[in-house]
């Protein structure tokens, strides 16, 4: 089943196309398709540590899956080839296959959607040793990724997902992230009308400006401040006042400012 999704997507060919390969080819015998591939249906089988594939690289479905004979095929990429092809891309490597990757996700439709709106958020991704990047985070209690994912909100359909370091994104990454996300989707479908949805740490100024310059809806969550605080002041003291000469458990009170 993996094989066929793969074959459908294109997923490794297309990733592997956004890399330099710089080996010998004279003495190349796996292609970085062919590693890229292995390491896919690894992780989707539950084998995300990379030492694994010294034993699954002899697993005759294992091989099969991977376009090589079962019995006879040669023995597929083991695990300081696998480790040395994760360490190889560049920074604009790395751009390059995420950028494709938002390019796979606009080809996925059948026709060119009027609207569409992109759920955007980090989760906690805690970590065991010193892998790059893992970083203490107080709030999640251990060492941890912070990666950001965007969706689109209708079909669930993952549009972008960045690797970082363990802390909250800052209002000038975020925007970083969303200005590419939007150009390319935009290249994609230039009449594309985009909403954008995030939690308060992504209602920022450079999040604000950027999505208004690229005439892009948002709906974000707007963090606390002290001028907030002043505004809403009477509408709080209002719902308390309600809440206790109404004797219930909770109020609400709705206002714009």
């Amino acid at each position: 089943m993996l094989r066929e999704i793969e074959r459908g997507l294109k997923f490794a060919t297309t990733l592997a196309s956004c890399l330099f390969d710089e080996r010998d080819r004279a003495r190349t015998i796996h292609s970085q398709a062919a590693m890229i591939r292995a390491r896919i249906f690894a992780i989707a089988c539950g084998y995300e540590d990379c030492a694994d594939i010294d034993e699954l690289r002899h697993d005759p479905a294992f091989k099969m899956a991977c376009e090589r004979l079962p019995d006879s095929g040669p023995a597929l990429a083991s695990q300081p080839t696998l480790s040395r092809l994760e360490n190889a891309p560049s920074w604009r490597g790395l751009a390059r296959m995420g950028l494709s990757l938002i390019d796979m996700f606009c080809d996925s439709f059948r026709s060119v959607p009027g609207h569409i709106v992109l759920d955007i958020d980090d989760t906690t991704d805690r970590t065991h040793g010193g892998q790059q990047l893992s970083l203490f985070n107080t709030h999640a209690g251990g060492y941890c990724f912070q990666p950001i994912h965007i969706y689109d909100a209708a079909t669930g359909k993952p549009v972008c997902f960045v690797l970082r370091s363990g802390k909250r994104p800052s209002g000038e990454e975020a925007a970083q992230v969303l200005r590419h996300v939007i150009r390319r989707i935009r290249r994609n479908w230039p009449r594309i009308k985009i909403t954008v949805r995030g939690g308060g740490h992504y209602g920022t100024p450079e999040v604000m400006d950027l999505l208004e310059h690229f005439g892009c809806f948002y709906i974000l969550g707007l963090p606390g401040n002290s001028r907030l605080k002043e505004l809403s002041y009477p509408w709080c003291e209002d719902a308390a006042t309600r809440r206790a000469l109404g004797k219930k458990d909770k109020v609400r009170r709705f206002f714009q400012a």
